[in-house]
């Protein structure tokens, strides 16, 4: 794991990390400030939506998505994740470590388009040929 700066990169940001976002921590902005371009997997996307739904800033949440979606390229999951996805959890269950499934989702998207994952998850740093960008 890094904790600098994505420099001039294109980043994926986990769903800690859009949330973070949204709360304009100071540290995040730090590490993303001269990415290139954000990318929001399908799944990140899912899980903040689900998230929306139980949350107190509902409105606020649902009126970011509605301005500010197409700032960030999404990431759909195609037939070529799977590929990636099922080596990754092959890897992880070899070495006794395995991640939640959602983020071996993440990390496969992460891994088939060379980005870096921005999370607060440690579980990344197991997953071979990804690198995560933290904050703290």
């Amino acid at each position: 794991m890094r904790e600098n700066r994505a420099r001039g990169s294109l980043v994926i940001l986990d769903t800690n990390a859009l949330s973070a976002l949204l709360d304009k921590d100071s540290a995040l902005l730090e590490v993303i400030r001269e990415s290139r371009e954000l990318a929001l997997p399908v799944i990140v996307l899912g899980e903040f939506r689900f998230g929306i739904g139980v949350s107190r800033r509902r409105d606020q949440y649902e009126a970011w998505l509605r301005r500010d979606l197409s700032l960030f390229r999404v990431l759909p999951v195609v037939e070529e994740t799977s590929v990636y996805y099922a080596a990754i959890r092959s890897e992880l269950k070899a070495s006794g470590s395995p991640i939640p499934s959602n983020d071996a989702w993440i990390a496969a998207l992460a891994r088939e388009h060379r980005m870096p994952i921005v999370s607060r998850d440690a579980h990344f740093d197991r997953v071979r040929n990804v690198e995560r960008l933290g904050w703290s």
